[in-house]
């Protein structure tokens, strides 16, 4: 079944998508390896918001492990048509997709909302605040301005990444999800796989 076979391989590319925007998320919870900011709530509001870890990540498996599972899935059957079950699984892995398109929807809004603001820094008056924020992400292309931040240091070139790993990330889940919409509907639908001739007529 080339549908099967096409829902497994995105499944399998969702799986590692995920695991990655979860440590990815993680990460940012300690600037420079240090754990004392995270502690002290010295941290960018929107990693807070665990778009990585929920959105991108565990939101994602869901789809992906029914996604890997598409290819031998073969429900109940209907109308005295054993595979007929196949284009039931293929309909219903739509209604999954979408949970991935929202996960990893989530997962990029987030990400490109803390990459506009910046990050929350001690600045050289010594106050805690989003020194960036009135920028409106210009500072992303005026790399001068990033030496403002005092602490943690290099704190803007470990958001930028990390939020730029997020946001690549969860557009890709995204795109991904959305492919299986189509490869589901049209598994579903159509019900022929022109490499094996295969046809599920109920």
């Amino acid at each position: 079944m080339c549908f099967g076979k096409c829902a497994r391989c995105i499944g399998l590319s969702l799986a590692g998508l995920a695991v990655l925007c979860i440590v990815a998320n993680i990460l940012l919870y300690f600037p420079n390896g240090e754990t004392r900011f995270a502690s002290e709530n010295h941290l960018s509001q929107f990693v807070w918001f665990f778009s990585g870890i929920i959105g991108g990540g565990l939101l994602m498996l869901l789809p992906a492990f029914v996604f890997i599972g598409l290819e031998e899935e073969d429900c109940c059957g209907c109308c005295g048509h054993e595979n007929c079950g196949k284009r039931c699984a293929m309909l219903s892995s739509i209604l999954v997709a979408l949970i991935g398109l929202a996960g990893s929807g989530y997962c990029v809004i987030v990400a490109a909302l803390g990459l506009v603001e910046g990050p929350l820094c001690l600045d050289s008056s010594g106050m805690w605040n989003y020194t960036f924020a009135s920028t409106e992400g210009q500072y992303l292309v005026n790399t001068s301005t990033w030496s403002q931040c005092v602490e943690p240091k290099h704190v803007v070139e470990w958001n930028v990444s990390l939020f730029s790993i997020l946001l690549a990330l969860g557009g890709i889940e995204f795109i991904l999800c959305l492919i299986q919409v189509i490869n589901g509907l049209l598994g579903g639908t159509c019900g022929y796989c022109g490499s094996r001739r295969q046809r599920y007529d109920c």
